[in-house]
């Protein structure tokens, strides 16, 4: 007998083509109209709230008089909550942001009740290939999603080429690692349930027609409706079209139900055929427009600050509190907590992929500035506890001015280090403030140097600041306000290791004569170290000689613009468009900067491009004609873009580095710079959530979209037997391999007016007109160290972080690594303290589809294994990683 589960469910944006208030005012009414239904309606079995607990505390924020009849409900089972703290875009996020997008949200679940044992995805923009081991590790076999998946029917025959199509709904997923769950694919949408009629005829008509579709696909006699859609209402009167459903189909069972209740009936039929998908499913398999894979380059400010938020948590915050916990006998659960929270909330997929409308990306900025500054508060009240017990007292001078700097990422980093140091402070209680800042002004600058920690002295260079107001804001005593003398200290850091500190100290002194030769050299067109040797051609492109493999790039920075008459969510080249490239102009160069240390130049290219799309397709906008049948093109009228690259090469560095800033007053087009590799091979790998996955160069055959953007998070490479290229980024998220010499191009800006999808929602702000500055990077290797590029793209995002601090003895080394962190094929993401409680946990993945050897070691801590939820599990402390694992530990 043929059973249909109906799960009554509202797909809940909390902001999208509305404010989020406007949103939210609307959820209040949702809930109060369930908990109205729970009391007045016994047939009513269970709702199904989205897979996200932040609902309930939007909700109690308005109604905080709810909670325990929410409890209520949530403890008889009614009201189905979990796992996950928000829906969040699984591609733009970080891979830490995942799994504690499942960490907070199965706590904040358990606080309540029982959560929903199921990974639900249900509109993510394509899923992330590690999602069955990271399932598993979370304590679920069982996901449910919307996209990805290329549904044929259960006529069809499903070759053995297709790896991301399935005849039925139900399949398996196999993630890179080996990792297997059951896959449930929403083949007729989330909302093929929804609004079921009442009335017999209707109700007749509206049946024949949704169990076909769903017979279609399903592949035992258990038959999923989803009664709900995109901020949709509670049905009120589900019961009775239950009741009528059951009438007119005696054959079948109709019952409301839960996931849980529908997983563990359907799953004791399965068939032994089912399908098999792997890895990532992003829609390989379709005409390729619908993918959109092109939110990743809407609105690139929110991708750069989630991206500086991100490092700011995991890599700097968090390590440093870790660090400092024996120092500070306390690690910050409840700030970082909410740090985290706030972060998450811009993670849902219509806020961090720019598809929403202008209000709620405004607040989205709101929000990355409060978790920021969160970040930045943890990371401070951390370091200032740790420096205080580091000894200092090695350095003899009594003038000397001590700094710390630490390496808090998880790779091996080298690179420009900056600290402001204050070299002489005067209160306000020593007289007025202008008359402070006069006598600190005219004091004439000593000479100083830095040395290490053996007294030796290091290359570095130091820059007058000037005088300037400061204050400080003891824990015992009211706010103390100065007048202060500052420098910038620069200096070269060569190969620090992961998760250490190095202590330096200003002292007076000459600085002794130095023969090395500066990295500028020919006016500015050649720059040069140890290991690269770049010139700069008239039109700006870059000749880059690496001199470990002796191989030579050319044509590289290259600037393309062309229109889009697109939508937030998708690009789309006008009829006739022909790219603008900077090769074709002349390129102006400046030396910024010249020294052993490293050498910085400003590349000055002008691009003339039209100033916006033509007026018709404004009329075309309003009208809501797709995208794909447009026929606005570029307007005649043209101005000026011009793009300012700095380009920087250290000492030591095997990577060069790019700023680019522009005043973007053009709209309706995309700037992308493209690097030609040459090299010939049929994939390109590129860093994902917990992964280096493994892509195509060219698409399926069923692709009809003429580009194929794909998501990145630190870098994407091209490599094959014996050299390689890796294109570094700083939230840049988008990036196409063209088979024009296997061109790495990766999306600077795209501009466009509209949000799109369902209606005509215009968003001026997404032109992103005003100033704009990116930062990306180039690495070059050889057979076997692609590896080692990867951690230097991974290294770039998070900056070195420097304290003052003063002479004094202390209980830490005054050089020192906190945890061994060794294996270049593994990349580490967590360093922090468990969820309430004090045990480090760690975590790494591989990076390769072999073997990896690894070490990792805390001085007097031993390791357990762990789970993605921080739970003990059974098994040895490994060495080595399998392919694409992913490992956390919990020492004690």
């Amino acid at each position: 007998m043929k059973k249909v589960s109906i799960i009554a469910h509202s797909h809940w944006d909390r902001e999208w083509y509305m404010a989020y208030e406007q949103h939210h005012m609307r959820l209040v009414e949702l809930m109060d109209d369930l908990l109205e239904l729970f009391e007045t309606d016994p047939d009513f079995d269970s709702f199904h709230l989205d897979g996200q607990t932040i609902i309930l505390d939007d909700y109690l924020q308005v109604r905080p008089e709810k909670r325990d009849l929410l409890q209520k409900y949530i403890t008889a089972g009614k009201l189905r909550i979990g796992p996950f703290y928000i829906l969040q875009d699984s591609f733009l996020t970080s891979s830490e942001s995942n799994t504690r997008n499942m960490l907070v949200g199965m706590e904040e679940s358990k606080k309540w009740g029982v959560p929903v044992q199921l990974g639900y995805f249900p509109d993510t923009f394509g899923n992330m290939g590690q999602t069955p081991q990271m399932m598993l590790q979370a304590g679920f076999d069982v996901a449910a999603f919307g996209r990805g998946v290329k549904p044929t029917g259960f006529n069809n025959v499903v070759i053995n080429d297709e790896k991301y199509a399935s005849q039925y709904s139900e399949m398996w997923w196999e993630g890179p690692d080996g990792s297997k769950i059951l896959g449930l694919l929403f083949a007729n949408w989330y909302s093929n349930g929804n609004e079921i009629p009442v009335e017999k005829e209707a109700a007749k008509k509206f049946w024949d027609w949704k169990l076909k579709d769903a017979e279609a696909y399903a592949s035992t006699d258990h038959l999923l409706m989803m009664n709900g859609c995109d901020h949709q209402p509670v049905q009120k009167n589900l019961s009775a079209a239950i009741r009528t459903a059951n009438e007119l189909y005696p054959d079948i069972e109709f019952v409301q139900t839960g996931f849980d209740e529908y997983i563990s009936a359907m799953r004791a039929d399965l068939p032994a055929d089912l399908s098999t998908v792997t890895g990532e499913l992003t829609s390989q398999e379709t005409e390729g427009w619908y993918t959109l894979a092109n939110t990743a380059s809407a609105r690139i400010y929110l991708k750069q600050w989630n991206t500086l938020v991100s490092r700011q948590l995991e890599n700097i915050a968090e390590p440093l509190a870790t660090m400092a916990y024996e120092s500070a006998g306390e690690y910050p659960h409840d700030t970082l907590n909410y740090a985290w929270k706030t972060l998450m909330q811009n993670h849902p997929h219509d806020s961090i992929c720019g598809c929403s409308v202008d209000e709620v990306h405004r607040e989205m900025v709101t929000r990355f500035e409060k978790a920021h500054e969160v970040g930045k508060y943890v990371a401070d009240e951390a370091a200032e506890k740790l420096v205080r017990s580091i000894q200092t007292a090695e350095f003899s001078d009594k003038e000397a001015i001590p700094f710390v700097v630490f390496n808090t990422s998880g790779s091996k980093k080298t690179g420009l280090m900056e600290v402001r140091l204050e070299i002489k402070r005067l209160p306000f209680s020593e007289g007025k403030p202008d008359e402070l800042y006069h006598q600190l002004k005219t004091e004439t600058l000593p000479n100083f140097i830095v040395k290490n920690a053996a007294g030796e002295e290091v290359s570095a260079e130091i820059i007058d600041e000037g005088v300037e107001f400061g204050y400080d804001l003891p824990k015992d005593k009211f706010r103390q306000p100065f007048m202060a003398r500052y420098v910038t200290v620069q200096l070269i850091m060569e190969q620090m290791a992961p998760l250490s500190w190095e202590t330096f100290a200003l002292v007076y002194g000459e600085t002794s004569d130095t023969t090395e030769k500066p990295i500028i050299s020919d006016n500015g067109y050649q720059l040069e170290n140890d290991y690269l040797d770049v010139k700069v051609a008239k039109n700006g492109l870059l000749t880059v000689l690496d001199k470990v493999t002796e191989e030579t790039y050319v044509d590289l920075l290259n600037f393309e613009d062309v229109g889009d008459l697109g939508n937030e969510y998708i690009f789309k080249k006008p009829n006739n468009d022909q790219g603008i490239f900077s090769k074709d102009g002349q390129a102006k160069v400046n030396i910024l900067h010249n020294s052993a240390n490293y050498g910085e130049i400003e590349i000055i290219h002008e691009l003339e491009i039209p100033v916006a799309m033509e007026d018709l397709l404004l009329e075309e906008q309003k009208a809501v004609i797709e995208f794909r049948y447009r026929q606005a093109e570029r307007s005649k009228e043209t101005a000026t873009l011009q793009l300012k690259t700095k380009v920087l090469l250290e000492k030591g560095s095997q990577q060069l580095k790019f700023t680019t800033s522009f005043d973007n007053q053009m709209r309706d087009h995309r700037l992308r710079v493209l690097f030609p590799t040459g090299i010939e091979t049929a994939v390109h790998y590129a860093d994902s959530i917990y992964e280096v996955a493994e892509r195509p160069n060219k698409v399926d055959p069923a692709w009809q979209n003429p580009t194929n953007p794909q998501h990145q998070h630190a870098f994407v490479n091209v490599h094959n037997e014996n050299t390689g290229v890796t294109v570094a980024n700083f939230g840049l998220n988008e990036y196409e391999i063209l088979n024009d010499r296997t061109t790495i191009a990766v999306t600077l800006l795209r501009a466009v007016g509209e949000l799109g999808d369902w209606g005509y929602f215009p968003t001026p702000e997404a032109q992103c007109l005003g100033e704009s500055v990116v930062q990306y990077g180039i690495s070059f290797h050889g057979a076997k160290d692609s590896t080692r590029t990867y951690h230097e793209a991974m290294a770039a995002q998070v900056p070195f972080s420097s304290y003052q601090t003063t002479l004094h003895t202390g209980d830490l080394p005054t050089n020192h690594q906190y945890a061994v962190v060794a294996g270049e094929d593994v990349a580490l993401t967590a360093f922090k303290r468990k969820e309430n409680g004090t045990d480090i946990v760690t975590r790494v993945y591989n990076l390769t589809g072999e073997p990896a050897e690894f070490r990792l070691a805390i001085a007097n801590q031993t390791a357990e294994l762990c789970n993605l939820l921080e739970e003990p599990i059974t098994g040895e402390v490994k060495s080595t990683a399998l392919p694409y694992e992913i490992i956390s530990y919990r020492w004690k």
